[in-house]
């Protein structure tokens, strides 16, 4: 009973799932143009800052490093810079404060990631069923008869089935090198985050500081000045009165 209605739902055709794999090729295309512009603007030029931050930090000017970060646009500036206010607490502080802010970026540099990645792998497969459709709808056709023009339409049916998987395939490729491709960059900005991580830590457990700004003293509120009785004139002096009788 079952084969029946499956069979009737496979009779009409794998047209649509030309349309899924269109439509899965444009997602793809997309994710790959917009993860290439974001790697373009913020995934270069991070191991020339680390060089110059850490040049920066030895000779003690903090401000200068902090501007380099502000300014600059690789993705290991945008991580380093907030966790520098921790470098107060030592090596270790900063280290884990830089690992922190790694994990709040991770979602930024892992998008797209997932879906390049599901393409890759399951796009053949949605090809494949289209094809193994197709066939089934060619073999209904040939169990209709077997004259030249049902078995033309046969051929033409089978021809048009293995499209579908070509076209999975076409999806899947660039998918799965683009994937790779992007790993790799990612792969780049955690070393280079490491490197810099590592030789910060070295560099602070050396000279102890970064140059932080000393704390202000609270300020102490002013002693109010004891007021004369009213009139003016000196205050009187306790027993003079008694002193004066003595004379």
């Amino acid at each position: 009973m079952i084969v029946k209605y499956l069979l009737k739902i496979a009779m009409l055709g794998s047209e649509w799932v030309m349309y899924l794999l269109l439509l899965l090729s444009v997602a793809s295309i997309a994710v790959m143009v917009e993860r290439w512009l974001y790697f373009r603007k913020y995934g270069k030029g991070g191991e020339e800052m680390g060089d110059e931050l850490l040049e920066l930090l030895e000779q003690g000017d903090r401000a200068g490093a902090e501007g380099l970060l502000a300014r600059h646009a690789a993705i290991e500036a945008s991580i380093i810079l907030p966790a520098l206010r921790w470098s107060a607490g030592g090596p270790e502080a900063l280290e884990a404060a830089i690992d922190g802010e790694m994990q709040k970026r991770r979602r930024e540099l892992d998008s797209g990631m997932t879906l390049l990645a599901t393409l890759g792998s399951n796009a053949p497969f949605v090809g494949l069923m289209g094809t193994v459709i197709g066939v089934i709808v060619a073999f209904a056709d040939l169990a209709e008869g077997s004259s030249k023009v049902q078995m033309d339409k046969v051929m033409g049916g089978i021809a048009e089935a293995l499209v579908a998987t070509a076209v999975g395939l076409f999806v899947a490729i660039p998918a799965v090198v683009a994937y790779n491709v992007f790993q790799k960059m990612i792969g780049d900005v955690e070393d280079n985050l490491s490197s810099i991580n590592k030789r910060l830590c070295a560099l602070l457990q050396t000279v102890g500081t970064f140059g932080e700004p000393p704390e202000r003293p609270a300020e102490e509120p002013a002693e109010a000045e004891p007021e004369g009785p009213s009139g003016g004139g000196d205050l009187p002096v306790p027993g003079g009165e008694v002193a004066e009788a003595e004379e």
